[in-house]
């Protein structure tokens, strides 16, 4: 079999797998479980006095990160937005602004929320979910890198100069 017919099956696989669908609707599960769900193993506070202030003040910050981190990636990404894996058709590979930084932005914009969210609301539970989230989007993020290298030669490249979602560190 060709190389050509090769990726076509593989491909049409995919396709027929839904296995990009996975990620989105697990995704859509986990922010909900951030937002919505139980908090808290019972009734008692985890974070008492000080590190209830403190986990409350490096939650606003990681709130204001990640929405500054998902606005820039919203608007740099444009017409390429998608909430699927595999890249658009008539997709460009996007370099500038945010995506300087970290590979991609709307990612860390909700990785960042969800541990700020989990900090601010003083949630064992909310932090157990968006540690869950920020996993599912890792395995998301190198499933998408795998179609962003096929889409685009330049892309391996990108990915050695430019760092998943923490700018430098990840």
């Amino acid at each position: 079999m060709s190389l050509y017919h090769h990726q076509m099956a593989e491909d049409t696989a995919e396709r027929k797998s839904g296995r990009g669908d996975v990620f989105v609707y697990a995704q859509l599960g986990l922010i909900a479980l951030v937002v919505l769900g139980p908090r808290s193993f019972g009734d008692s506070e985890p974070w008492p006095g000080i590190w209830g202030q403190a986990a409350w003040a490096a939650g606003q910050a990681l709130l204001l990160a990640g929405a500054a981190f998902a606005l820039a990636g919203f608007i740099y990404l444009g017409s390429n937005l998608s909430p699927w894996p595999r890249p658009r058709e008539g997709s460009r590979l996007v370099q500038t602004g945010v995506y300087r930084l970290v590979r991609h932005p709307l990612y860390t914009g909700l990785i960042f929320s969800a541990l700020g969210w989990a900090l601010r609301v003083n949630g064992p539970l909310t932090l157990l979910y968006a540690i869950c989230l920020a996993a599912l989007l890792d395995r998301k993020a190198r499933y998408e890198e795998h179609w962003l290298r096929r889409k685009f030669g330049s892309y391996a490249d990108y990915q050695r100069k430019v760092k998943r979602f923490v700018p430098f560190i990840y």
